[in-house]
């Protein structure tokens, strides 16, 4: 039974990057995107994925403070993807303080050429 992953960026290019790396792996399947963060609400209630990738920077609501509704209303695993999670940063640490599994970084220069970087 594969993975069902929701992710959910403003970025359309950061979308269909992200499904094409996530989708390479059989054990995976994305099964929908949202680009703000009250599309993905809809979409986690109709379509309950295992695990939301979630970006930081979106318009409506920061990924932060809907990665926290998230953790009190309807706890899941999160991966934060986005080019403010770095190793130690502050957002990184206040996204895993909220609830988050883990966080990738997404190298916004060059998306498509740092695909296999972030598929490591």
């Amino acid at each position: 039974m594969a993975i069902r992953v929701l992710i959910v960026d403003y970025s359309a290019t950061a979308r269909a990057v992200l499904r094409d790396i996530l989708e390479s792996d059989n054990s995976i399947e994305v099964v929908a995107t949202a680009s703000d963060a009250y599309v993905a609400r809809d979409k986690i209630v109709e379509l309950r994925p295992d695990v939301v990738c979630l970006d930081v920077e979106m318009p409506r609501m920061y990924g932060i403070t809907f990665l926290k509704k998230l953790m009190h209303h309807m706890p899941l695993p999160v991966v934060m993807v986005s080019s403010l999670t770095q190793s130690g940063a502050k957002t990184t640490l206040e996204a895993l303080e909220a609830g988050a599994v883990d966080f990738v970084p997404k190298l916004h220069s060059h998306i498509y050429d740092s695909k296999d970087e972030m598929k490591d």
